[in-house]
């Protein structure tokens, strides 16, 4: 049956004069329109609302949604004489062997088995561009079939996951384990230039989708030692820095530099970059979220002040990197609550008048709504029902931080656990209901304080974690104006549905269940409509138009799944 429907696809499909197209690549003008019949940046466009125009599959005719293909993708060194791969059935078929290229600066002997696609696939002249950790492949997104491969050699880092790629014109970004930034030719995958962008020997790791905006190239990083965080832009032609942004002060006259205890405990405070985000072009600003303190859970030598900026949204000019404003969702962290979701602009009526807005669903399991032209505050509500770590909220609307739920020796019971009611998985905003989507795992751990040492301890050390149960896992959907909760959908699992959500003009929201199945929702109520069991969803869904048909892809571990309408 699939390979019937695979060799369907590919003659009803596929064309030479359309398959030419591969690697004409992006304009930066087209990052500026909505999203719609292509995907070609992390969220699909700057909005990082996952909203898609398309309309082919909606709530009467996603019930005929079929498989078309699916493609499995082999990490590491693969032998140049592999025929090029396809879905299950769909063989080499007497294709070409598949080109593979290879760069880095490792051995070559560290290969990570069993990874999972966990980022967004860029769709671009109906091509498929996929990424898993020191791997990309291009795909004919018609029929799966692969049109090189290549393979980074790293020297190690954490392996994490690797959340895809930018494009700027013909060329590729993406970032690896072990620290660099990689530029490929899109047409056939051969490395042009790789940069240093932190040092892999004082912890840093790099998992983050590039976001090009006009001729900058963003990159972020992560760390969970005691390293600053910052937010880098490169030339995208050339490779070379154009600027560097500290997330935390680095000097006595910085910013938010006296919500420290003082100025070394800033400078190894963490705030780590590790989420794509979101960009207006009206103001050039780009809106980011930080991640946790360091040390993170115990106070150490960064004292009981707030400090600044670890887990706020950020907004950095593009062209010069300097900040314009910011908004601390958790001051004075002390559970790993990171705030490095993706921000979702928004444009919509508050309290009577029109506002720039952009949303966050933290971590924390707090919804926040601010201007984001000067980051004032809109809306603080408390999305995560059983979200426990908290007593009441600050003057500036952030909750405020409650001692008593700290790591302790007896054990403190906190919700959610270090996970959070989210942890990276982007949401989704749909205009036409006015709500956004987002996961909500409503969990409980005992932290328990072992490292008594008021000094603290480096990193993520000093405590144990006892996770002791949950109280549900739902798709949530909030109503931005007020921050309350429209509807829940729980899910059958109490861990996270799988790696994001998508929204459709089609009136529909795509995302995993916690089961093993991609499941459709009525956007407005939350009613599933349509599922099909293909394993765990490892990616958020997406959606794009090729030939007059709308596809659906989503991701299980190493293989990606397509769906069209027949």
């Amino acid at each position: 049956m699939i390979r019937k429907t695979l060799l369907l696809a590919a003659s009803l499909l596929a064309s030479p004069m359309l398959l030419m197209a591969q690697g004409k690549g992006v304009d930066p003008a087209d990052l500026l329109k909505p999203l719609k019949n292509s995907w070609l940046t992390y969220n699909g466009d700057y909005t990082g609302r996952r909203y898609s125009a398309l309309t082919q599959v909606d709530q009467t005719t996603v019930k005929h949604l079929t498989l078309g293909w699916m493609a499995q993708m082999t990490p590491g060194e693969v032998s140049a004489t592999a025929p090029a791969q396809g879905g299950r059935g769909g063989g080499g078929g007497g294709r070409p062997p598949v080109p593979q290229n290879t760069g880095g600066e490792g051995p070559g002997d560290i290969v990570i088995r069993g990874g999972s696609i966990k980022g967004s696939v860029l769709q671009v002249d109906g091509t498929l561009y996929v990424t898993m950790p020191d791997n990309a492949w291009a795909l004919d997104a018609r029929d799966g079939h692969q049109l090189w491969h290549y393979f980074w050699k790293t020297k190690g880092g954490t392996h994490i996951g690797n959340r895809g790629f930018g494009m700027w014109r013909g060329y590729l970004y993406m970032e690896t384990p072990d620290d660099y930034l990689v530029s490929l030719d899109a047409k056939t995958g051969k490395e042009r230039w790789h940069k240093t962008i932190a040092d892999v020997d004082q912890g840093y790791f790099a998992t983050p989708a590039p976001l090009v905006i006009g001729n900058h190239v963003l990159v972020g990083v992560g760390n969970d030692i005691d390293s600053p965080g910052f937010l880098q832009s490169y030339d995208p032609e050339t490779g070379d820095l154009q600027w560097k942004h500290y997330n935390v002060p680095m000097s006595k006259d910085d910013p938010g530099a006296s919500s420290w205890a003082s100025l070394d405990a800033a400078r190894h405070g963490g705030a780590q970059t590790w989420i794509t985000g979101a960009y207006d072009p009206e103001t050039n600003l780009y809106v980011y979220g930080t991640g946790n303190p360091t040390p993170a859970y115990t106070t150490g030598t960064r004292g009981d002040k707030d400090n600044l900026f670890t887990c706020s949204l950020i907004a950095v000019n593009v062209d010069t990197g300097k900040m314009a404003w910011y908004y601390q969702t958790s001051p004075h962290d002390m559970h790993d609550y990171d705030s490095a979701q993706t921000p979702v602009m928004v444009d919509g009526m508050f309290n009577g008048k029109m506002r720039k807005m952009v949303l966050t669903a933290a971590r924390n399991g707090y919804f926040f709504a601010l201007d984001r032209v000067t980051g004032e505050h809109l809306v603080t509500s408390k999305y995560g029902e059983m979200t426990n770590w908290a007593k009441g909220l600050t003057p500036a609307g952030a909750p405020k931080h409650d001692p008593e739920k700290d790591a302790t020796v007896a054990g403190s019971l906190v919700s959610p656990n270090s996970s959070g009611t989210v942890n990276w998985e982007p949401p989704a905003f749909s205009p036409q209901t006015g709500l956004l989507y987002v996961f909500e795992a409503d969990s409980y751990s005992l932290f328990y304080l072992t490292d008594l040492d008021k000094r603290g301890s480096m990193g993520l050390g000093g405590k144990e974690e006892v996770q002791i149960g949950s109280a549900g896992s739902y798709l949530t959907a909030i109503d931005y104006k007020t921050g309350k909760t429209a509807w829940r959908h729980r899910y059958y699992s109490n861990g996270f549905g799988g790696g994001g959500v998508l929204a459709t003009a089609g009136g529909l929201v795509f995302a995993g269940d916690g089961a093993g199945s991609l499941v459709a929702f009525d956007a407005a109520n939350g009613k599933p409509i349509w599922n099909t069991r293909i394993g765990q969803v490892s990616n958020a869904p997406q959606t794009y138009m090729l030939d007059g048909h709308q596809y659906v892809i989503a991701a299980t571990g190493d293989t990606l799944w397509s769906f069209l309408l027949y």
